[in-house]
């Protein structure tokens, strides 16, 4: 089964919501709370995307989280590898790539074909696609909830 991981996804959740309240911020405590999410997991994931240059921190009594750039220019492929690092969909995809199976394995090319396809979708799915209607926008669904449409595991 591929799945994201429950970081990658809250941190999706988290992206999604800051983009449609955007320009205003929100705190880890809200958005765990609107949510039902685990604020401390949520709020290292809050702290991941800062540093990965996705959102701001504001501090003061009005602090919160907002995103860094416009959300066109933010992919859900960002989030997930800022959150879960490198995507493999098999061991085949790492940096080594080769199993004792590489010279007579008969799938590795159209599993090859498949992975290019996840990392493609989530590539052009950005943060204003998921903020949107995606149904009305044609738009496949990637994560918008904790039970996730397309979901990628990431084991390396």
């Amino acid at each position: 089964m591929l799945k994201l991981t429950k970081k990658a996804d809250y941190g999706l959740i988290a992206m999604r919501h800051l983009t449609a309240v955007r320009p205003r911020s929100a705190s880890a405590k809200e958005l765990a709370e609107h949510y039902g999410l685990p604020a401390p997991v949520l709020a290292k994931i809050l702290q991941i995307l800062v540093r990965g240059g996705y959102l701001a921190s504001e501090h003061g009594s009005n602090g919160g989280y907002r995103l860094s750039r416009p959300p066109e220019e933010i992919t859900a492929f960002d989030i997930v590898r800022a959150i879960d690092g490198p995507i493999f969909l098999t061991s085949c995809f790492t940096e080594n790539g080769d199993c004792e199976h590489h010279k007579k394995c008969s799938i590795r090319d159209p599993l090859r074909r498949i992975h290019e396809g996840i990392i493609g979708l989530l590539t052009r799915m950005t943060m204003a696609d998921l903020a949107t209607d995606t149904e009305a926008a044609g738009v496949v669904p990637v994560a918008l909830t904790g039970a996730s449409t397309l979901t990628v595991l990431n084991r390396q």
